[in-house]
């Protein structure tokens, strides 16, 4: 399902127009994207818990010609489902 096709599906069930189905999901991205930057975290109880991880500065190869190389430290988004939704699956 990519964007379009989730808008349109909110829209139909919460019986409101797509403009406003996409308006609620850009502030929804919006406001995990800033908890996020900030290091906070979104949890939304049934659903999951979205994070921020910190990776640790490694070394790797290129697969092509098999030279060591150096990847920086970042930090990276989290998401881990919670008990309702991974027994949904």
């Amino acid at each position: 399902m990519n964007k379009a096709e989730l808008v349109a599906k909110l829209a139909d069930d919460a019986g409101i127009s797509k403009t406003q189905a996409n308006a609620a999901l850009d502030s929804f991205i919006d406001a995990v994207t800033k908890t996020l930057k900030k290091d906070g975290k979104v949890t939304l109880v049934g659903f999951g818990t979205f994070s921020v991880s910190k990776r640790a500065a490694r070394t790797g190869r290129n697969p092509q010609t098999g030279a060591t190389i150096k990847i920086k430290a970042k930090k990276v988004a989290k998401f881990k489902a919670g008990k309702e939704l991974a027994a949904k699956l």
